[in-house]
This record gives C-alpha cells, structure tokens and sequence, in this order.
C-alpha cells in the first residue's frame, strides 16, 4: 500500500446478529466479490469468513459469522461459540437486523454482551427495500431505546442501497494504521474451503427444506493438472455428507440428476472463483448423526478456537 499509517486507516469490523438478516449478502456486497455463500435458509453460515476491503483511505477486514440462534445440536452449539468468539480483539460491530416490532430474548441477549464491549456498534436495519418508512422508524425507535449506546442506520444489502454511507461510517470506526493485507487480497480463505461452501450453497438452494441443515462438504482431492492439449484444468473429487440413507437418495436425485445439477450449478461458480476449468466429481456419504457428534464434526473443520 502507499498510503501511510499517519492518513491511512486500518482494523478489524465483525458482523453478527440471527440468521437470515443479511449479513454474507451485505459483506459481499461491500468488499464487491461474492465469497460467503447465501442462502434462503437460515444458518448458512458455519464458520468465521474474514473478507478484505481495501480503497485509498483505509482497509476493513470483515467477519461474518452464523446466525446467533438457540441452538438445537453441536452444530448449533459450535456456530453460536464462533459468532460470540468474533467480538474479541475486534475495532467495530456491525449488528445485522430487521425492522421488527419486538426485539426477541436472543438478541436482548446479545445486545447486552455488546453494551459492555467498550466497541462502536452500529445497528443496520436490512432490507429496507422491502419495508415501508413508518415501519423502519418504529423499528430503529424500538433498537434506539434497546441499545442506546449504539447507532441505527439501514441499508438493502441485496440492491446495494445505503451502502456507500455505510462504508464512510465504518472508516470512522477504525484507528489509523498500516494495511494488514495486500490490496489486491479479498480473503484469507483457503481455496479449498470455499470451493466446499460454494458446493453446500448450491445444495442448499437446490434441495428441499427437510435435508439443508443436515449436509456438509469435504473436498477429498484438488489438483491442478495439465490436458493433452496442453491447457490447465482443476480436479476437485468432494463428498456431499448427510446424515440419513433417505436424505442420500433425496441428494442424488432420480437417474443421479439432483446430483448432477448441484455439480453443474457449483462448478460454474468454482471455475469464476480460479479463473480456469474445473473438472467436479460429487460424491454422496451417509454420517449418522454428524451434527451431534464431537469427532465427525471436527473431521469436517468445525473446530472451536
């Protein structure tokens, strides 16, 4: 970077709140590439996804996190462990929420855990394209009176609406220093981790409602090679992990088409990710019960830090 730490500003911005309120959506928009996975259903996000926004005045390394949420296995429990980890050592928050007419037990909750943080919280009210005025005034009274320490604004993270404002204050948020990444770096997500969430995307955009929360990824094998005809391809072998035989057939899909469509739909995305030909081969596995069990999930990455 050239800009100097004297004029240049520079830290770290998580985003929480329960599922569903926008958050990947909103992170990708701002730093402008899609690396989170979205999805209609809720707790599509597992893990901590840090992001790289980097212009002439400063650099925002976001970190999106699950959903928090009353959870219902070790799953659920490892996801709200990692969102409720990614208010240490941070310089903001960005509390993800909806215009509501009441504020639920879990996100008084953690609007308290947040009151004594000694951080800026800023509340953004997302999806304001789809609520009128008078319904976002009375949700922004409602979190002023929740959280008086805290700033309410909002935005559409799905059409961009309010987020160049939204940028402008979190600049105002952060110290001034160095740049902790290159400019050009948008994640330090390693490849094969998000190839394994575009994969989970896709099924859970293609897949009914009763399998979703009970699938994982695991890529087996990534390999860069070379064609006969000398152009450059990627090998990546990925097991799709259900955790009962009716949700396997239920993934496969007649004649292996539901299977076929969830490869076809997350190659594209994988081939734009690595600017090159992928060649994907999905596999499906049965895990019995893999959410509830302590050592299948950390096999699949799901470790507490």
């Amino acid at each position: 970077m050239s800009a100097k730490a004297d004029d240049f500003r520079c830290g770290i911005v998580t985003l929480i709140g329960r599922p569903n309120t926008g958050k990947s959506t909103l992170m990708n928009r701002l730093i402008g590439q899609k690396i989170a996975i979205t999805s209609h259903k809720p707790q599509t996000t597992r893990g901590q996804i840090r992001t790289i926004y980097t212009d002439e005045e400063a650099q925002i390394i976001f970190i999106d996190t699950p959903g928090i949420h009353i959870a219902k296995n070790k799953l659920g429990n490892y996801m709200v462990s990692v969102a409720r980890g990614a208010l240490k050592d941070i310089d903001a928050v960005l509390f993800m929420a909806e215009p509501v007419v009441t504020i639920d037990e879990v996100e008084k909750d953690l609007l308290k855990r947040l009151s004594t943080a000694d951080i800026p919280v800023l509340i953004i009210l997302n999806k304001e394209d789809l609520f009128s005025e008078e319904e976002y005034e009375a949700a922004k009274s409602l979190y002023e009176a929740q959280a008086p320490f805290a700033e309410v604004t909002t935005v559409s993270a799905l059409k961009g609406e309010g987020t160049e404002a939204l940028l402008k204050k979190i600049k105002g948020f952060l110290p001034y220093g160095e740049a902790l990444y290159d400019e050009d770096e948008l994640t330090d997500q390693p490849v094969r981790d998000i190839a394994a969430e575009i994969i989970r995307e896709k099924a859970l955009r293609l897949l009914t409602d009763e399998v979703p929360h009970g699938i994982a990824v695991q890529i087996e094998k990534m390999r860069e090679r070379e064609t006969n005809a000398g152009e450059g391809i990627t090998d990546i072998s990925a097991a799709v992990i259900c955790e009962r035989e009716s949700h396997k057939g239920i993934i496969i899909g007649k004649g292996g088409r539901m299977l076929k469509k969830i490869g076809q739909s997350a190659r594209e995305d994988i081939e734009r990710l690595l600017d090159g030909k992928v060649n994907l081969q999905l596999f499906v596995k049965v895990r019995k019960d893999w959410r509830d069990d302590e050592t299948q999930l950390k096999s699949l990455g799901y470790r507490k830090t």
